[in-house]
């Protein structure tokens, strides 16, 4: 069977591209008649050009380097300035003032609660201490974090012992009475000596284990005796660590020798 000739192909373009290329023309003549019939911003367009013909010498007047252009020398100025902006974060100073203004104000109010509070207690404290007559007995001192109650020393042992006198239980009993108060506050009792070394004293070793069996005497009567809660209630010593007064004379070395019963207020943090 002879094989069929294929038809030669026509001449010209094929059909469809004479209708994909009319489609063209009438799109490309619809956005040239958008753009005619759209406005252009002058003063903007203007700007613009005057920054490149003052930045990049494009355009007649212009400069043979990077310098004053309104727009494009701004942001040239812009980066070279990035590094500053990062080294501060992006902060803003004025923003800065006022949140630091913000914290000191905070952080004011802050404290003059804590104060008050103290103040408070120790208003208190020394009411009943009145009432009790051992107020001449007793140094109260206020701070932001607790109230201060200080015993002398030799009204509450004797010399070189740790146990308590005593004659001294009468008034620590009055002591607790007043403490019963602030069972949930956190109580702190603190032994304090004066610089003298003990000597022929075989069970403290030194001034520090005094004024720890000291506080520990005290801590321990106001638990067995007063019930005070162990739970907010500690004890420790500090030695001849802290003076409140010269140990070159006796009445120095005398107010050295003492124990601290510190009651923190309701915005203290735990001691």
């Amino acid at each position: 069977m002879a094989k069929k000739r294929e038809d030669p192909p026509k001449k010209g373009a094929p059909a469809w591209q004479t209708t994909f290329s009319d489609l063209m023309n009438l799109l490309l003549c619809f956005f040239v008649l958008l753009f005619a019939m759209s406005t252009i911003d002058a003063e903007a367009f203007e700007e613009i050009a005057a920054s490149f013909r003052q930045s990049f010498s494009i355009f007649d007047g212009g400069s043979a380097s990077i310098t004053e252009g309104t727009l494009i020398s701004s942001g040239v100025s812009q980066l070279s300035e990035l590094n500053d902006y990062f080294n501060t974060m992006g902060a803003n100073p004025k923003l800065d003032k006022d949140e630091s203004n913000s914290l000191e104000a905070y952080e004011k109010y802050q404290y003059e609660q804590k104060i008050e509070a103290s103040e408070e207690i120790a208003e208190d404290v020394e009411g009943e201490l009145q009432k009790l007559g051992i107020g001449e007995q007793v140094d109260i001192q206020v701070d932001s974090q607790y109230v201060s109650l200080t015993l002398n020393g030799a009204l509450l042992f004797d010399s070189g012992i740790a146990e308590l006198k005593p004659g001294s239980l009468e008034f620590v009993s009055k002591i607790g009475d007043i403490l019963k108060a602030y069972d949930d506050n956190q109580i702190w009792i603190i032994g304090h000596t004066d610089t003298v070394q003990i000597r022929g004293n075989g069970r403290y070793k030194d001034n520090m284990e005094l004024s720890q069996g000291r506080a520990y005497s005290v801590y321990k009567y106001l638990r067995d005796n007063k019930g005070l809660d162990v739970a907010t209630m500690g004890c420790m010593g500090r030695g001849e660590e802290e003076p409140v007064a010269s140990n070159d004379t006796a009445e120095g070395r005398a107010l050295n020798r003492r124990v601290e019963i510190k009651i923190f207020n309701e915005y203290a943090s735990t001691p």
